[in-house]
């Protein structure tokens, strides 16, 4: 997503920050298709400021 926000939008790649979770916050339990299909999600967080963008991932 980074990718493609800096060569086909122009976003300055200075100003982004690419982070993920995977396997070490999910949202349910694998044992089940459903909880597996909960898992396979993307979220894209656009913020102005950085220290919002920490804040909402202390929440979890």
């Amino acid at each position: 997503m980074v990718r493609v926000l800096q060569k086909n939008y122009g976003v300055d790649p200075s100003r982004m920050i690419a982070a993920g979770r995977s396997e070490y916050i999910s949202m349910a339990d694998n044992a089940t298709p459903e909880g597996r299909s909960l898992n396979r999600r993307t979220r894209i967080v656009i913020l102005p400021q950085l220290d919002q963008f920490f804040k909402l991932l202390e929440k979890k």
